[in-house]
């Protein structure tokens, strides 16, 4: 009896099955998983300093301490900041529980002039309290407490992953034959990684450093920590703008009422909607190599699996799952072209090439050639 091959039915199903189960598995143990792939994508970011220090002959001692601290440092400063700022955050929150219900009071009365029941209204007001605004500050103090207990995590494996950089390295450069495709791949994937790292933390900065002057000049408070978050939303795909956006404009209404929360709204689509839409596109290129619906799709992903630290490194994240599931293999060509939104090269045709004309050779002496004789 001759085998019969596998119905592609029954591997599509056994792939789903496969990924579901694994992912479920991720996410039992994300709270590893999370500081692994931070600490990973960071190493990957800093890797060319390393190379340059090994470039000017430095000791192996300079190539691992170098990043490092680049690293440790920009960390502890981000962490400071925010906690900072979350800080001050807390404790002005409660200051604004008399314009809070001001605004509610004309929002009632706004509402009442379209017909809506003093029920309504009034089930709607209740719903509503100042107390919950200082319950989120108050999560995102505890939340802050939690990234400061496992940042000592992030902190040790950031060295262990400096430590082996150099190793790591010269093994990839090895190109074994036998796994020439993954190290391609892996290859691919740390350049990509690394060039959109760079290029979002850039436009990021320059986002972030416009929207701290713009809410400077509108007088809302705290303009810092909005900053600092435009910055951490901005490796959010899609959604980043909005998250960044929210909280400020929020602030704004309570402290200077909706015209200085439509002028945070303004001027935050102007310098953003400028930037990220028109002129980081040319810088960015074919970095990332998703198409947009696989960017949302990565998003609520590794969000499901990793919470809020898998919506800041999905791009990442998706770009190590393409080049280990997709990208290692020659013959899933089609499916990168699928995830990238690109048009996949034509497969070679299996009909021969017409060999062409022969071109009878002309004497030395430039006479035609001779008729042959029947």
């Amino acid at each position: 009896m001759r085998d019969r091959p596998v119905p592609r039915a029954l591997i599509v199903l056994l792939g789903i099955a496969g990924a579901v189960i694994a992912l479920f598995g991720m996410r039992e143990v994300a709270s590893i998983l999370g500081p692994v792939f931070l600490a990973l994508v960071l190493v990957i970011a800093v890797a060319p300093v390393r190379g340059w220090l090994a470039g000017r002959g430095a000791p192996a001692w300079t190539q691992v301490a170098v990043p490092f601290l680049i690293v440790v440092l920009v960390l502890l400063g981000m962490v400071a900041v925010v906690t900072f700022s979350a800080t001050q955050l807390a404790y002005l929150l409660p200051t604004y529980a008399e314009q809070f219900q001001r605004l509610l009071a004309d929002a009632r009365t706004y509402a009442g002039g379209f017909g809506i029941g003093n029920q309504k209204i009034d089930q709607a007001i209740q719903a509503i309290d100042v107390g919950r605004l200082v319950g989120v500050a108050q999560t995102l103090l505890s939340s802050l407490v939690g990234v400061l207990s496992s940042l000592f995590l992030i902190v040790v494996l950031l060295l262990a992953m400096c430590l082996d950089a150099p190793v790591t390295s010269r093994i990839l450069a090895g190109r074994h034959e036998s796994q020439a495709g993954l190290v391609t791949a892996l290859t691919t994937f740390a350049h990509k990684t690394r060039r959109y790292l760079v290029v979002s933390t850039v436009f990021g900065l320059i986002c972030s450093a416009l929207d701290v002057a713009a809410l400077s000049v509108l007088g809302v408070p705290l303009p810092l920590l909005w900053g600092v978050l435009a910055l951490i939303t901005n490796y959010i795909p899609n959604v980043g703008f909005v998250l960044g956006l929210i909280p400020p404009a929020l602030l704004a209404l309570l402290d200077g009422g909706v015209r200085q929360m439509l002028l945070v709204i303004g001027a935050y689509c102007v310098i953003n909607v400028v930037v990220q839409s028109f002129i980081l596109p040319k810088f960015l290129g074919d970095a990332v190599g998703l198409s947009t619906t696989m960017t949302f799709l990565s998003l609520l992903v590794w969000t499901f699996v990793l919470g809020p630290l898998g919506a800041i490194l999905a791009i990442p994240l998706s770009l190590l799952a393409r080049a280990v599931l997709v990208d290692s293999d020659p013959s899933a060509t089609w499916a990168a072209a699928l995830i990238s939104g690109a048009q996949a090269p034509p497969a070679p045709t299996s009909e021969p090439a017409e060999p062409p004309p022969t071109k009878t050779p002309e004497p030395a002496d430039g006479r035609p050639p001779a008729e042959p004789r029947h």
